[in-house]
């Protein structure tokens, strides 16, 4: 009788395997961040240059995305106003958050009358649909760049405000907390040292995948017409400026809303892969 030969045993480091989707995502994300920074590797054509002998043609080996009322080559204003739109996107995240981590903490660590102001003031503002008072913002400030970035950044931080407080409060109650306690750590450096770092850790995937929700968000402001004015390549004044002729030559607004859905389905895959590996403690 013969012994089979023992398997050998893998370690978890060697069973992990990267998906064709983080491949996807990682590879869109690269060639995202190629056309903000330098936008002329990808696209040589003049994206404000006019021609209008070839004013709406549609896709073709000589306009890969067709191009627009003007003659203009849209896969070049595509690729030029990645580096606006990627600029708002991360300017509006960036607000949400910083409102976001002064309003959790408020909420979380202030007194039982300061907590109760900061949360009944958070569920009020939560109350109001995003575009709703993004829209109320824009018409107060007027429409720019900056205030799609303010309204769009103001409008979205009380749903991370309410995720920062719960991560606060979950790091209040946990084992490590209450053996410093035990140690006699200070307060003070209970908070700096354990509950904040171990509360904010996990924002660092949530930005990433609310660059792409801001830029969805700024872009339908542009759709409405509440965005960057014309001759701007910023992807929401692409979908404002195709709407005249969304009959006449629909890849005008197709593609530029494919691109963004692109972009934010990547940004989304990356924090949920980040999200995981900071579960995981990789």
């Amino acid at each position: 009788m013969t012994l089979a030969a023992p398997k050998a045993v893998e370690s978890p480091r060697s069973r992990r395997r990267i998906s064709p989707g983080l491949i996807v995502a990682i590879a869109l994300a690269g060639f995202f961040a190629l056309a903000a920074l330098a936008p002329t590797v990808l696209a040589t054509a003049d994206p404000t240059a006019q021609n209008f002998a070839d004013a709406l043609r549609p896709p073709s080996l000589s306009h890969w995305f067709g191009t627009d009322e003007s003659g203009r080559d849209l896969y070049s204003r595509i690729v030029h106003g990645t580096h606006e739109s990627l600029l708002i996107g991360i300017g509006a995240a960036g607000i949400a958050l910083i409102f976001a981590l002064v309003l959790g903490s408020l909420a979380a660590l202030g007194d039982r009358f300061t907590s109760a102001i900061v949360n009944r003031g958070i569920e009020v503002v939560f109350a109001f649909p995003i575009l709703l008072l993004a829209l109320l913002l824009v018409s107060i400030l007027g429409a720019s760049a900056w205030t799609q970035v303010i309204a769009v950044g103001v409008s979205t931080a009380p749903g991370y405000a309410r995720m920062v407080r719960g991560q606060i409060l979950s790091a209040k109650n946990a084992g490590y907390v209450e053996a410093a306690r035990a140690l006699g750590h200070s307060r003070g450096r209970i908070l700096t040292r354990h509950v904040l770092p171990n509360a904010i850790r996990p924002l660092v995937a949530v930005f990433t995948m609310a660059i792409g929700q801001s830029i969805v968000w700024a872009s339908g402001l542009a759709f409405l017409g509440l965005g960057v004015a014309p001759p701007s390549s910023e992807w929401g004044a692409l979908l404002d400026a195709g709407r005249a002729y969304i009959l006449q030559a629909p890849w005008l607004t197709f593609v530029p809303g494919l691109v963004i859905l692109v972009l934010a389905l990547t940004a989304t895959s990356l924090g949920k892969h980040i999200q995981n590996s900071l579960e995981k403690g990789e």
